[in-house]
C-alpha cells in the first residue's frame, strides 16, 4: 500500500474541505441548521469534527508523503527545507487572509485555521524526521494529560481557581499575555496559542494512523487496526468528557481523542468501500476537492468579496435569501442553498485545475 495512491485519503481529504466550505459560508449566519453551526461551548456537532478531521488527514499525509521521501534517499536538510518553506507559504497565507479583514495592522489578527494547520504540520513533519512512532505516541500522551491537567488545575488569578467558561479559562489567559494583535473572541481565540498544542496531538494521531498504513500486514488487517484503535479512542474520548469536556474551542484533551477517533473509523470505512471493494463512483468529487485542498479553501475565503459586489444596492446573497423569501423557501433552507451553491463554485476551479494536472502545494 506504500507504493499505491490511497484513493480514499484523497476523497476524505476533499469531502473534508468541501464541508468547511459548506458551514463557512451560509446564506445568513442567522439562520442555520443546527448541525451545520459549531455548538457554543461545550459538545459537538458535526461541523465541530471538520477541523479536527483535516488536522488528522495532515497527520496521516505527512507519513505517507515524507515516507516516500525518506525511503529515496533525499536528505533531511533538504526535507526540513521544504517542510519550513510549505509552513512559511500556509501560515503566511492565513495572515493575508486576516489583512483583508483588518481594519489595520495594529488590529490583525494573528491566529486563525490556516495557521494552526501550518503549526500542526511543521511540529509534525519534524517528529517524523528525527523521531520514532513511540516518541510520537508518548508526545502525544504528555501534551494531552499535561493540556488537561493545566486547564484543570491552573487557577484563573480573577476567581482563585481554575475555569473552563468561556474566556476566563487558562488558554484564554495566555492568549491575552502573550498572543499580538486582536483576538477572534477579542478577549480569547479558539485557534489560540495553547490550545494549538492538543490539535497538535490530532496530528499525532493522524501520524501513528499512517505508520499502521505503511507497515506490513494486509489492507484488511490494516483496516480493522485503525477502525478498532479509532473506536477505542472515540470511547474514551467520550469517558474523559466526563471530567473535561468535549470543547471544540479549548481542543480539550478529550475532543482529540473523540473527533481522532470518529476520524479513525471513517478513513477506515473509506479505505474499506474505496480500496478494498473497488466502489470508487462518489470519489470523483472529493479527489477534486481534495487535490488542491488548501489552495481552494482559500479561494473559499475570498467569496466575501462578492458582497462589495452591489446590484440595485444589496448584495448578491442578499438578493438569493430575498429571491427564496419570496417563493417560500424557508430561511434555513435558503440559507443552506447558498453555501451548497459557494460550494459549487469552488468546485469549478478545483475541476479545471484537475483536469490541467495542476496542483498548488501550499
Amino acid at each position: 500500500m506504500t507504493n499505491e495512491r490511497l484513493i480514499s485519503l484523497d476523497a476524505f481529504r476533499g469531502y473534508t474541505i468541501a464541508a468547511m466550505i459548506l458551514v463557512n459560508h451560509p446564506g445568513s449566519w442567522d439562520h442555520v441548521y443546527a448541525p451545520f453551526s459549531h455548538k457554543e461551548w461545550n459538545g459537538v456537532t458535526p461541523t465541530d469534527l471538520i477541523f479536527p478531521f483535516f488536522i488528522f488527514i495532515v497527520g496521516v499525509s505527512i507519513v505517507l508523503a515524507y515516507s516516500k521521501r525518506v525511503a529515496s534517499g533525499t536528505s533531511s536538510k533538504k526535507t526540513v527545507i521544504k517542510i519550513t518553506s510549505r509552513f512559511l507559504k500556509i501560515f503566511l497565507v492565513g495572515i493575508f487572509l486576516n489583512l483583508l479583514h483588518a481594519p489595520s495592522l495594529q488590529e490583525l489578527r494573528i491566529a486563525g485555521v490556516l495557521q494552526r494547520i501550518a503549526v500542526v504540520f511543521l511540529v509534525c513533519s519534524l517528529l517524523f524526521l528525527f523521531t520514532s512512532w513511540r516518541t510520537w505516541l508518548i508526545t502525544g500522551i504528555i501534551i494531552l494529560i499535561g493540556y488537561w491537567l493545566a486547564m484543570v488545575l491552573v487557577p484563573t488569578p480573577e476567581y482563585g481557581k481554575a475555569m473552563l467558561e468561556p474566556g476566563i479559562n487558562l488558554a484564554a489567559r495566555v492568549d491575552r499575555l502573550i498572543l499580538p494583535g486582536s483576538m477572534w473572541m477579542k478577549t480569547w481565540d479558539p485557534e489560540g496559542i495553547l490550545s494549538t498544542l492538543p490539535a497538535i496531538a490530532t496530528g499525532i494521531a493522524g501520524m501513528l494512523t499512517g505508520m499502521i498504513i505503511t507497515g506490513k500486514p494486509e489492507k484488511e488487517h490494516k483496516i480493522l487496526w485503525i477502525f478498532t484503535a479509532g473506536f477505542l479512542a472515540t470511547i474514551t474520548g467520550q469517558a474523559w468528557g466526563w471530567v473535561f469536556p468535549l470543547n471544540k474551542s479549548l481542543w480539550t484533551s478529550s475532543y482529540v481523542l473523540f473527533t481522532g477517533g470518529l476520524a479513525c473509523m471513517t478513513l477506515a470505512a473509506s479505505m474499506f468501500v474505496v480500496d478494498i471493494l473497488q466502489r470508487k463512483r462518489f470519489t470523483k468529487i472529493g479527489i477534486v476537492f481534495g487535490a488542491n485542498a488548501i489552495t481552494i479553501y482559500v479561494l473559499s475565503e475570498l467569496m466575501f468579496l462578492l458582497d462589495m459586489i452591489k446590484i440595485q444596492g444589496q448584495s448578491p446573497v442578499t438578493h438569493f435569501m430575498n429571491l427564496c423569501a419570496g417563493i417560500s423557501i424557508p430561511s434555513k433552507l435558503a440559507s443552506l442553498l447558498y453555501a451548497l451553491l459557494i460550494v459549487v463554485i469552488c468546485y469549478i476551479p478545483a475541476w479545471l485545475l484537475y483536469r490541467k494536472r495542476i496542483f498548488i502545494k501550499l
